[in-house]
């Protein structure tokens, strides 16, 4: 400890020996204020001398005291460093909030005052002066980024095929369908970039160029040389590798993917000839696989399948159109598929073959199909939406309304949220609304205000204020005016039902505006032909509880009864049930579609089996009296 304090000591006289001399050297180079600085310099002098017998002293102060000299010394250097003049001044001008702003102001203080206040550059200094290298550094770090060469899409697109081919054979190795699903996924994306160049290198570079698989993709690409076509270099590069390394058969699960690229180039590209027979050849070569993994891939080329097929001549909804020849082919798949337990080639032919029988307007055979043949409940969500949107519109075409109801609030509910799915969302809002104004309900108004909705659905927004107001002329104003939308939309038959229900709209408003009206004021009203018809459409109004009124035959009027308390009805507590079920079905909808470990429940039945094998080993040895009770209750206690 004293030799610690004495070296400590003589390092504060240097310093002070040192700070002295800058001050003669900066007070002789700066001739031109020596007079303004004459009484500082004399200051400083005395403060000085003044801490040098303070500095003698405290060599023999005991340990105690060390804290309160240190601040001492301390302050002699604060008030060195406030001597130094403009130069500390100017430094302290850099620093971002540095308490210089009293010293260039107040220029008639005694120098005392201006060394109180004259501080050695603060903290606050430092990290301006480290803001600035970072701020260099990420400049160069920018300029850098900008210096970096563009990745070419088409070799982006290259990487990107032959990165999913290493998930591909993750999920055949971990018999795990979610990888599939992520190399479906990003399709969408590399779609743009799909080119015959693009394809025929990954073809090369995946196969040999005996491979059949190979010769059969690029024939439907229109590109069968491209081994031949292929650089030397490259086909060395590769000749080596596979000479070096044995080679690996490709898997059944790359050829399906590739086999979907081409479907898709070729239906981007609009050769839809060309494609619906590339399509039927890929399906005979995927009827001969039985694999759980191709499941996913499966299905997606059977709905590419069918898609190629509805845009050959003749189209729907001709009975001579050509997909009337693909319902064989699917009907076998189907069949195929339920044996195989294939959930997802299953969901998917239905909604394919119910899309093929409403085109064509076979409701009895779409209706023969769903009574036959069960939807999958393990199926995506995104084919549950389809099946229930196919058969809402089965149901209200067979005037189930209220059934058809229920599934359109189903495929709306699971309808995707994207932008991608928005033609689904919008066609499905459209048949509800047409469904629920057939039902004799006019739709909430804020149905009409989505942003998704808002275009689309306004000529149904017209039809259903027509509806509501029970204005026959404007419905039938609004139905010609808007005839080839609701034509296009597939809502043009079902939207002529209406006209009933804008009559029994029309009574119920007067029925309750009027305690009495005359059979030939409804008529004027409604614009009907005679008092009969009205008479007529009034007493089927009655009956099937649109109106509570009754009519009178003789005097020709129809007199209206007194609206009671419709909490005192059964009505509100039938639809606290229904949004009560509707919650349990989500429930239950939601815990099924939990996903859990492969396998797991196997790993547990094994630990279980272990603990009975060794609770029966040592149990018998026991009984053997190889061990006692003693001895085995550690273990049994364990278990």
């Amino acid at each position: 400890m004293p030799a610690e304090r004495r070296s400590l000591r003589s390092n504060n006289k240097s310093d002070t020996s040192s700070s002295a001399n800058g001050e003669k050297a900066r007070s002789n180079s700066q001739s031109s204020s020596a007079k303004d600085k004459a009484a500082p310099t004399t200051r400083a002098a005395a403060n000085k001398a003044k801490s040098a017998p303070a500095k003698k002293d405290a060599k023999g102060a005991s340990n105690g005291d060390m804290g309160e000299k240190d601040s001492h010394t301390n302050g002699s250097k604060s008030t060195e460093n406030g001597v130094n003049g403009s130069e500390d001044v100017e430094m302290g001008e850099d620093t971002a909030g540095a308490p210089t702003s009293g010293f260039n102001t107040n220029k008639d203080r005694k120098g005392d005052e201006k060394m109180t206040v004259v501080v050695p550059p603060t903290k606050g200094s430092k990290p301006s002066g480290k803001d600035k290298g970072e701020d260099v550094v990420m400049e160069g770090a920018e300029d850098d980024a900008e210096k970096e060469p563009e990745i070419d899409p088409t070799t982006k697109a290259i990487q990107d095929i032959k990165t999913n081919f290493t998930l591909l054979e993750r999920a055949v190795a971990h018999f795990d369908p979610r990888f599939t699903l992520r190399v479906l996924r990003s399709i969408s994306s590399m779609r743009k970039h799909i080119t015959p160049e693009v394809l025929a290198e990954v073809i090369v570079d995946t196969y040999t160029a005996s491979n059949s698989t190979a010769s059969f993709l690029l024939e439907a690409l229109g590109n069968s040389d491209a081994f031949e076509n292929a650089p030397a270099s490259s086909q060395m590069e590769v000749d080596s590798e596979k000479s070096k390394a044995a080679p690996k058969e490709t898997l059944a699960e790359v050829d399906a993917y590739l086999s979907i690229l081409v479907q898709i180039y070729l239906f981007d590209k609009r050769d839809i000839q060309k494609g619906a027979q590339f399509s039927t050849d890929l399906i005979e070569r995927l009827r001969a696989l039985n694999r759980r993994t191709l499941d996913s891939l499966a299905a997606r080329v059977y709905f590419y399948y069918s898609l190629f097929y509805e845009q050959i001549s003749p189209l729907p909804p001709s009975p001579a159109a050509a997909v009337t020849t693909i319902r064989q082919p699917l009907l076998a798949a189907l069949r195929t598929a339920v044996l195989r337990k294939d959930v997802d080639t299953q969901a998917t032919v239905m909604t394919l073959l119910l899309r093929n029988y409403l085109s064509t307007s076979h409701i009895s055979q779409a209706d023969l199909l769903i009574s036959h043949n069960p939807f999958p409940v393990a199926a995506s969500n995104n084919q549950i939406a389809r099946y229930l949107y196919y058969l809402g519109r089965i149901r209200a075409i067979q005037l189930q309304y209220t059934e058809a109801h229920s599934h359109l609030i189903g495929a709306t509910r699971k309808s995707p949220a994207s932008p991608v799915a928005r033609g689904f969302y919008q066609a499905s809002h459209k048949l509800l609304v047409v469904v629920e104004l057939l039902m004799g309900d006019i739709p909430d108004r804020a149905v009409f205000r989505q942003p998704a909705l808002e275009q689309a659905m306004h000529p149904y927004l017209l039809l259903s204020q027509a509806v509501g107001a029970g204005d026959l002329d404007g419905f039938l104003n609004i139905v010609n005016t808007h005839s080839e939308t609701f034509r296009k939309d597939g809502t043009y038959t079902l939207i002529l039902r209406l006209r009933q229900n804008v009559i029994k709209t029309g009574i119920r408003m007067m029925s309750l505006s009027y305690s009495r009206i005359s059979l030939r004021d409804i008529c004027l009203r409604l614009g009907l032909d005679s008092e009969e018809s009205a008479e007529y459409i009034v007493a089927k109004a009655i009956r099937d509880g649109v109106i509570e009124a009754t009519l009178d035959h003789e005097h020709g009027f129809m007199k209206s009864k007194e609206v009671g308390d419709i909490y005192a009805t059964r009505e509100p507590g039938e639809a606290f049930h229904e949004r009560i079920r509707a919650c349990l079905a989500l429930h239950d909808e939601s815990v099924k579609a939990m996903r859990f470990p492969m396998n797991q429940h196997r790993l547990e039945l094994k630990s279980a089996q272990e603990a009975r094998e060794r609770e029966r080993e040592l149990a018998k040895e026991i009984q053997e009296g190889d061990m006692d009770d003693e001895d085995a209750g550690g273990d049994f206690d364990a278990m």
